[in-house]
């Protein structure tokens, strides 16, 4: 089961990679994140682990398997059978940026656990590019002056 979101923000790739990797700054850019709490320190690194508090969902421990700068950063979570993996990328797209957000299931209950709860993940991807989206766009710098029309004549 995959969930995949992407948008478009004004912002350069390295300024919304930003945003994926200050995970403790979720909260406030998205409602379907309540809290997350670092579980190590510095930058966020393959190994690193955060505990993540989401409404309608237990709280889980997230943790990091791929991290490519300025480009993509993944993590996941286990229990009851299923693995969840979120990846946030982060490309070029002109003068800003493309954000793709997607969130996978698997293992031998994942196609259960898809149906009770694929309604709640598909909102929660939804919020979390919505957030990223606009607390990117909020932050770019603005954009170069349109020049004047030449004069009708």
């Amino acid at each position: 089961m995959e969930y995949r979101v992407t948008a478009t923000a004004g912002a350069p790739p390295a300024q919304v990679y930003r945003l994926f990797i200050d995970v403790e700054r979720w909260p406030e850019l998205t409602q379907s994140i309540r809290s997350v709490r670092r579980l190590d320190e510095g930058p966020i690194r393959v190994g690193s682990e955060a505990m993540v508090s989401q409404p309608r969902l237990p709280s889980s421990r997230w943790r990091v398997t791929d991290v490519e700068p300025d480009r993509r950063f993944t993590w996941e979570t286990s229990a009851g059978g299923v693995t969840t993996v979120g990846d946030h990328v982060v490309e070029p797209d002109g003068m800003g940026s493309r954000i793709t957000l997607t969130l996978r299931l698997h293992g031998p209950l994942s196609g259960v656990m898809g149906l009770l709860m694929g309604g709640i993940a598909r909102r929660h991807v939804a919020m979390e590019l919505e957030g990223f989206r606009s607390a990117a766009d909020s932050s770019a710098p603005p954009a170069p002056p349109t020049p004047p029309a030449p004069p009708a004549g």
